[in-house]
């Protein structure tokens, strides 16, 4: 492409891509946010915090001592499907948890982090 002809193409797209009006940008946002509930309650995300902030805090301590981590881990995870139902993402994180050594990471905030700004992901059945 001569080099008149690439600058002509580029001018182009600049002015084919317009941009948006900012406060429209935020009237869409806002909507998007308004229009789709919480699906936990204020309460219930607290409380899960406190109760996975807390295991995160003893397992932290049981490192070295596995089986009573794996008790704290086991209770951890029954408590959080308590408060927030059943959700897939807690499963991974007592599996991480049960893992020797690994328990100084906080996987517990991490995993109700994950779940109280993404969700629980479905599988979608029958799609290919």
């Amino acid at each position: 492409m001569p080099k008149l002809e690439y600058h002509q193409f580029l001018t182009s797209r600049r002015v084919t891509a317009k941009m948006s009006d900012p406060s429209e940008l935020e009237k869409r946002s806002t909507e998007a946010t308004a229009s789709r509930p919480l699906k936990f309650s204020v309460l219930q995300l607290a409380l899960a915090v406190v109760i996975a902030g807390v295991s995160d805090i003893v397992g932290a301590f049981t490192s070295l001592a596995p089986p009573i981590g794996w008790v704290v881990d086991i209770v951890t995870a029954a408590l959080l499907f308590v408060v927030l139902g059943w959700q897939w993402l807690l499963l991974p994180g007592l599996v991480l948890e049960a893992i020797p050594g690994v328990g100084i990471v906080p996987f517990w905030l991490l995993v109700v982090g994950a779940i109280a700004v993404l969700g629980t992901p479905r599988p979608k059945m029958g799609q290919h």
